[in-house]
């Protein structure tokens, strides 16, 4: 049995006459760039989330540092954060200038411990990025707590959540920006990089989308330093077909994910936990276990594809050496960094596959 990890091939199937008639009507009009389809793609995107503004870019890391430039985060300013994430959640702060403060994770939701966020707090720190890790958010009515107590900006890095709903609230509508990503393989996917901002304030999602188009005002007038973070029409006109499928295909995700809990051994295996209160997309269908590599090495062998997200923590990554962090500092972080597994998620995997899948994982355990 072949397995795909993601399965992108399918998905296009599923949308193939659409899409292509979009993409040819975008290449006919010669509107590459904004335009209607992004317009009407951030109406829709408001529509879904219920509530607030939302702004497309160019990628979720663009949509990183579009949250951090407007919330006036600059160089010596500290901003705390997850050391267990992909990189561009600390990368875009430092690019400012600032210093990634790290705090460790939680072993439940993999997401930041806020119980630990508080003697990290100095006179320099700004703001707490937030990570919704594998489509889970993490603890977001604390963190908002947090933030008001301290008087710091909090911001949701959602690259991998949008769709997921706290306290029945989707999770881009909390904190004073949220952030997401459209990278192919996740859950709303375009074909190429993509990303959005969403911010309840108004003021804030006019500064935002000056700040995409370079601080511009008006055509070639400049009122900030900015970015050139625009989500091109072809990228807008694929994500809006694909949203008014999308709370089909997080069921979808969610019901493949009940289906490897059934076959998986969880004597064995530490399964993924979707936390009273919280919806998952499942972004990805992440295990832990002890003899990772010997177990990946053998599932690549019957055609079982599998990837680590995510093998260091940031804090242990080279480009960060120069913040003093040692192994050690983080044991949750640096433990799970050692077991995680995810496993093949998308919404075409079939109940046989994933109890075969299941079955060749319990038995080489």
């Amino acid at each position: 049995m072949q397995i795909d990890f993601a399965n992108l091939k399918q998905c296009h199937q599923d949308y193939k006459q659409e899409i292509e008639e979009g993409m040819l009507r975008v290449a006919r009009e010669a509107n590459y760039i904004m335009g209607e389809e992004v317009s009407k793609l951030e109406e829709e995107l408001v529509d879904f989330i219920g509530g607030g503004y939302a702004i497309t870019c160019g990628s979720g890391s663009d949509a990183l540092l579009l949250a951090l430039l407007a919330l006036g985060i600059k160089s010596g300013d500290e901003v705390i954060t997850t050391p267990f994430s992909f990189i561009a959640t600390a990368e875009m702060i430092a690019l400012l200038g600032a210093k990634p403060v790290f705090v460790d994770i939680s072993l439940k939701d993999y997401n930041l411990d806020v119980h630990l966020i508080e003697h990290k707090i100095t006179a320099k720190t700004k703001a707490i990025l937030a990570v919704s890790l594998y489509g889970q958010p993490p603890q977001l009515n604390l963190l908002e707590a947090m933030a008001r107590k301290y008087n710091l900006k909090l911001i949701l890095d959602g690259a991998q959540s949008f769709g997921a709903e706290f306290l029945k609230k989707k999770d881009s509508l909390y904190g004073d920006i949220a952030t997401t990503s459209f990278f192919p393989a996740k859950p709303l996917g375009c074909y190429g990089d993509g990303g959005a901002v969403f911010t309840k304030d108004e003021a804030l999602a006019l500064k935002i989308a000056s700040l995409r188009l370079h601080g511009q005002k008006q055509r070639y007038i400049h009122q900030y330093i900015g970015i050139g973070g625009r989500l091109d029409a072809l990228q807008a006109v694929i994500l809006r077909i694909k949203l008014r499928n999308f709370k089909e295909v997080i069921q979808k995700r969610n019901f493949v994910a009940l289906q490897y809990a059934k076959y998986l051994n969880e004597d064995s295996l530490v399964l993924p936990r979707v936390l009273k209160g919280r919806t998952s997309t499942f972004a990805q269908y992440t295990i832990r276990v002890k003899n990772r590599a010997k177990l990946i090495l053998e599932l690549e062998n019957i055609g079982i594809p599998t990837a680590i997200h995510y093998p260091l923590g940031l804090h242990l990554q080279e480009c960060f050496r120069g913040l003093g962090y040692q192994k050690g500092d983080f044991l949750v972080c640096e433990r799970v960094s050692q077991e995680v597994l995810s496993l093949p998620m998308n919404p075409y995997l079939s109940e046989e596959q994933i109890q075969w899948i299941a079955h060749n994982i319990n038995k080489r355990i």
